[in-house]
């Protein structure tokens, strides 16, 4: 199956070919995968697939062994004409390989490389040891995000509630031992070579929802900070600001985090998308 070549077409030639690392990669799967695949499906009353509840613990948790496919149809067409099969939903990960390895079945050779997910191309690298192996996905989004559509029926209803862009009306990371950094603040804290403190500073939207979903992480990192030498800012890296952060703060997409160490001019970009305050903390004790 090939996604349909006009629909490809308006998309590059409206935003690019890696607009996904913008704006997230939503658009860019449906266009390419989910379309094509509810083609697909129309021709079939069943298939098959290969997801377990320990892929993603944020999204697919609830994967049942069999159901009534609630989002694509069948041959019959309508709700309920088509039936999809999920038969290692209960397996480990682990358990699969050992299988795997005992049958002697072959394997795609990234695996052996750390792609124990692997996706499209530009979406997908090597995970490390302890990473889990759906962070090699999408690796600039939330862990929340991490579906391309195919199954999004299966996902749990807290995953599937997606705001709107512009629909945020109120700023995030508030707190006292916050600072909102201005375009000035921010050029100054660049072009310091001897810093009197280090500095963590997120480039955020407040309508992006990664960003709304590691505010309570970052805010509870600056009570954390307080008082011990290093500083904690926020500036707002959207709309006129955008092309400024992308050129000068190394903005890929949002929320980008960096650090300023104490007695370098060069900003340092956090890499991992775990967000949660334990691994936000480790990044800044590495490197203070």
């Amino acid at each position: 199956m090939f996604p349909d070549a006009v629909e490809v077409q308006a998309l590059v030639r409206s935003k690019g070919l890696f607009s996904f690392y913008e704006d997230g990669h939503q658009e860019c799967c449906r266009v390419r995968k989910v379309r094509p695949l509810r083609r697909a499906l129309k021709g079939l009353r069943a298939w098959i697939t290969g997801q377990r509840k320990d892929q993603s613990p944020g999204t697919r948790s609830e994967v049942p062994v069999v159901q009534v496919d609630p989002v694509f149809e069948g041959l019959e067409g309508g709700a309920g004409s088509l039936i999809k099969w999920n038969p290692v939903a209960n397996v480990d990960g682990g358990d699969i390989w050992k299988f795997l390895r005992a049958m002697e079945v072959p394997v795609n050779s990234l695996h052996s490389q750390g792609y124990v997910s692997i996706g499209c191309e530009p979406c997908t690298r090597a995970v490390l040891p302890g990473q889990h192996e759906r962070e090699g996905r999408w690796w600039w989004e939330d862990a929340k995000a991490k579906e391309c559509g195919l199954h999004k029926g299966n996902l749990k209803q807290d995953a599937q509630e997606v705001p709107v862009n512009g629909t945020a009306n109120r700023d995030l990371f508030e707190g006292k031992n916050l600072v909102a950094l201005s375009r000035n603040g921010m050029e100054n804290l660049l072009k310091l070579e001897k810093r009197e403190e280090p500095w963590i500073v997120v480039l955020y939207a407040p309508w992006c929802q990664f960003c709304q979903g590691m505010e309570s992480s970052y805010v509870e990192l600056a009570e954390k900070l307080a008082g011990s030498g290093v500083k904690v800012g926020k500036f707002q890296a959207d709309g006129e600001q955008k092309e400024f952060a992308k050129q000068e703060l190394q903005l890929g997409s949002f929320p980008t985090i960096l650090f300023f160490p104490k007695h370098s001019s060069r900003p340092i970009k956090y890499p991992s998308e775990q967000r949660d305050v334990d691994s936000l903390m480790a990044f800044v004790n590495a490197l203070r």
